[in-house]
């Protein structure tokens, strides 16, 4: 079955009216974002156009696309099912930031006006990832302060944050720290902030001028920053939880700081309501049919029904102009439909493979930059379509488009959970984790000694890696310095496992992924395997007015999770780095995988 669904040629309406009705505004999406045709398009062998034809006739039948637009929240629940009604505001949000602009806009002014060379900003999971793709995909723009997204708790990440901002020696005194957590009271961005706010560099101690908060009303962080006297406070809506606040003020403010057009991100993300199917056809020679889904609803829909026919394992192709999207979107995925034993599993930043390395547990979602060709990746593409692998093409205008991306995406997502038949907005074992690393905290206060757990042998790490076969996936988990020379050492340890096995493999550094596939992994299906890397260099940073330090924060939350993951029945094994190479230690792993195939 082949699907092509219409580009984006309308926006979405201007206003809602009292009774959460959707009304047809004018469009303002003109920005050169719809001058080339961004049509969706999807291959679907024949083998699973069946459950993807029966999940569009169930959308279809409960009115998901009208009652999305009219905010129902019982697609996902009863009435009155906690973290629904209550999570909904994303749905507007964009037309309501277009509203807020001016302020945003003159706070940007004020701080160019004043010389701030460098923003830093503190954050974890939803108040950081959106943050990061932006940055990475628009760069350093002239006249405009450099963005360094910190959401890390490993020493040397912070350190090398610190070095980068303090070039001229009084650096850190032209640098605007940004404290974002939705609930203000997250441990990593407060640990942050205790740091930079307190640190031994006595220009920046107690100088509240040199920071803004981004948090939710009445949240801790809102009081802190009024008592500390904050340069500004910037207020999300409550309404929205953290992995779908791209949109709002989490997003918003820190791509307006670094030059982004963000009205221009904004006013695209309203043509996302429009996408269209154009016509469906069942197979050769059959004529086309109309659809009367729009292309978020398709996708949702077809999302879902792929994973209960066992191709849950969502693989995305993305190209090179948008770096650190595929993040963005793992966390949306696995943190909204990862739960009550069911889930798709995002897979992100994978080498591409030959079609014969993949089981038939996958989907591929192909986000290429028309502006920017890559007729490499397009062959591999097409090549996997031709080998039998459901592909969805979803193509962009490079990073310009990124507002649009990111609310198809929300959309799409929100429909999966009603096909799926889970609540996409909340997150049910990412307190798990929490709670754990609070539990060993108390213990280390207690006894001034963490437990450490004992490194996997060769038998253990073998049986752990190599016995993995398709539906099962393959979790690493690096607690190290985030660096691109560890994720290039991390890519080929996951293309030795998966030559060795065809098992789906995915990476990402802790603490981030706990606020993200975290919630995959403890609550998602029981088809993962976990490997826990750790790696500490030689030096330590304190957190001013705690009684252990970044290096034990770290360790913490990594043994928290490590016995989480054992206490739910599991398999996790721990791996420690030694020496001060993180780096080369990870290849030498990969070497002994590689032996023992």
């Amino acid at each position: 079955m082949a699907v092509v669904l219409a580009g984006l040629n309308g926006c979405w309406p201007s206003r809602w009216d009292g009774a959460y009705n959707l009304y047809q505004g004018r469009c303002h999406y003109d920005r050169g974002v719809n001058e080339q045709p961004l049509a969706v398009t999807a291959r679907i062998p024949a083998s699973l156009s069946a459950q993807v034809d029966d999940g569009l006739a169930l959308a279809g039948e409960a009115q998901v696309g009208e009652r999305l637009r009219l905010r129902d929240a019982t697609l996902w629940g009863a009435a009155g099912t906690p973290e629904i009604a209550n999570r909904l505001g994303w749905l507007t949000i964009a037309e309501r930031m277009l509203g807020e602009l001016d302020a945003v806009e003159s706070f940007v002014q004020e701080v160019r006006r004043e010389g701030f060379e460098d923003v830093v900003l503190l954050g974890m999971g939803g108040s950081s990832l959106a943050p990061e793709v932006l940055r990475r995909s628009f760069g350093h723009r002239s006249g405009h302060p450099r963005l360094h997204v910190l959401d890390s708790t490993d020493a040397a990440a912070i350190g090398a944050v610190q070095q980068a901002v303090d070039r001229s020696g009084i650096g850190q005194q032209r640098t605007l720290f940004i404290v974002s957590s939705k609930s203000g009271g997250t441990i990593e961005p407060l640990s942050l902030f205790a740091r930079f706010y307190r640190s031994e560099i006595g220009q920046l101690d107690g100088d509240g001028a040199r920071f803004v908060a981004i948090t939710d009303p009445g949240s801790g962080l809102a009081q802190l920053a009024g008592k500390d006297r904050f340069r500004r406070t910037f207020l999300g809506d409550p309404d929205i939880g953290g992995r779908y606040s791209a949109l709002s003020p989490f997003g918003i403010v820190p791509a307006a700081l670094i030059g982004v057009d963000v009205r221009g991100l904004l006013e695209g993300a309203q043509g996302a309501w429009q996408t269209a199917i154009a016509a469906a056809s069942g197979g050769e020679g059959s004529a086309p049919a109309a659809s009367k889904h729009t292309a978020a609803v398709w996708l949702g829909a077809a999302l879902s029904a792929l994973a209960r026919a066992g191709r849950d394992k969502l693989t995305f192709l993305i190209s090179e102009s948008l770096p650190g999207l595929g993040l963005w979107l793992e966390q949306l995925v696995a943190e909204s439909t990862g739960k009550h034993a069911t889930g798709i599993l995002p897979v992100a930043e994978e080498p591409v493979g030959a079609p014969e390395v993949y089981g038939e547990d996958r989907v591929f979602a192909h986000l290429p930059d028309l502006g920017a060709p890559d007729p490499e990746l397009d062959a591999r593409v097409l090549a996997l379509a031709r080998a039998g692998h459901p592909v969805i093409t979803i193509p962009t205008s490079g990073p310009a488009d990124l507002g649009r991306v990111f609310m198809l995406a929300e959309l799409a997502v929100a429909v999966a959970g009603w096909g799926l038949q889970i609540n996409p907005f909340d997150q049910p074992n990412v307190q798990q984790a929490k709670d754990a690393t609070k539990r060993v905290l108390a213990d280390y206060e207690a006894s001034h000694r963490l437990p450490e757990a004992q490194d996997a042998d060769e038998q253990a790490l073998r049986t752990l890696l190599l016995d993995s076969t398709p539906p099962e996936y393959v979790a690493i988990m690096a607690y190290a310095q985030p660096s691109a020379e560890l994720d290039a050492a991390a890519a080929a340890l996951r293309t030795a496992i998966r030559a060795a096995t065809r098992a789906t493999t995915t990476f990402g550094y802790g603490p981030r992924f706990l606020h993200s596939t975290g919630q995959f992994h403890k609550g998602g299906p029981r088809t993962g395997r976990f490997l826990q890397l750790l790696h500490d260099g030689p030096a330590d940073v304190a957190i001013p007015g705690a009684p252990y330090t970044f290096t034990t924060l770290k360790n913490a939350q990594a043994i928290g999770d490590l016995n989480t993951l054992r206490e739910l029945g599991r398999p996790a094994e721990r791996v420690r780095l030694q020496g001060e190479d993180p780096v080369g230690a990870m290849r030498a792993l990969t070497a002994r995988i590689k032996e023992s195939t």
